[in-house]
């Protein structure tokens, strides 16, 4: 595994040890509503992520976060990720409550969610569950959906596919973006999001560039894109935004 993501799980085991719990229940906004909403108006449900920065990228982006959230929401975007991981990512808490407070659009907190103490930090609409590095997803993803959350469940082999299709989650990720060695291959998403069975949204996650990106991975099978680095290291977040969103497929 690479040092970098060895590093934030050991981190994120220490972060669960002192989360406070800060609700019980969440009302959330239907990210399934708004997938379905953009299908029928013809456009591609772009998840589109407030990134500050990671390990995979150079520096810090100079957008505002709030700012470029409100510019992915007027540029089309089905909703936000905000990545809170605070140490590698530049993310937090704060980050996302200000955010969601600003759009209306469905908020998925981007972290390393290791313990269900963590669920309960923050209200968002969609939970990150990284099924690589949770030792029971199956009791994660049932009490994340009892609390109101819609969990992403995130995989990368075909190994953690079974795994998530075992459990009741409504919306699959398949990161093309290897985490043990952070290196990218979109083949990934051609050889597992046709294996996502219908009635799950399929999620294609990491790499996506272009329209063409959208149109390769969506004829591979996406039914939504995740899309950070790409969008927030353009100087017009909100027409990158609407490119991908009006990609032709």
């Amino acid at each position: 595994m690479h040092p970098d993501v060895e590093e934030i799980l050991e981190d994120a085991h220490r972060r669960a040890e002192a989360a406070e719990r800060n609700l019980d229940r969440v009302e959330v906004r239907s990210f399934l509503n708004s997938v379905e909403e953009r299908r029928e108006d013809g456009l591609q449900p772009v998840i589109a992520e407030v990134k500050p920065t990671s390990p995979t990228s150079d520096g810090v982006a100079s957008h505002d976060p709030v700012e470029a959230a409100k510019a992915m929401e007027r540029g089309g975007a089905a909703a936000i990720s905000v990545l809170t991981e605070p140490e590698r990512f530049g993310g937090s808490l704060d980050l996302l409550r200000d955010v969601r407070n600003e759009v209306d659009l469905p908020v998925l907190r981007k972290d390393f969610v290791v313990d269900r103490r963590q669920m309960y930090e923050v209200e968002c609409d969609l939970l990150l569950l990284i099924a690589a590095f949770v030792d029971d997803l199956q009791s994660l993803v049932d009490e994340a959906m009892e609390a109101g959350f819609e969990p992403l469940v995130e995989v990368h082999t075909e190994e953690e596919l079974d795994m998530a299709l075992k459990t009741d989650a409504r919306v699959v990720g398949v990161n093309n973006r290897d985490l043990t060695r952070l290196e990218v291959d979109l083949g990934v998403g051609e050889r597992l999001l046709p294996e996502v069975p219908g009635d799950r949204v399929a999620v294609a996650e990491s790499g996506v560039d272009d329209a063409a990106d959208v149109r390769r991975l969506a004829s591979a099978g996406a039914d939504a894109f995740l899309v950070g680095t790409s969008i927030m290291r353009c100087d017009d977040v909100e027409g990158k935004t609407r490119e991908l969103v009006e990609a032709d497929v």
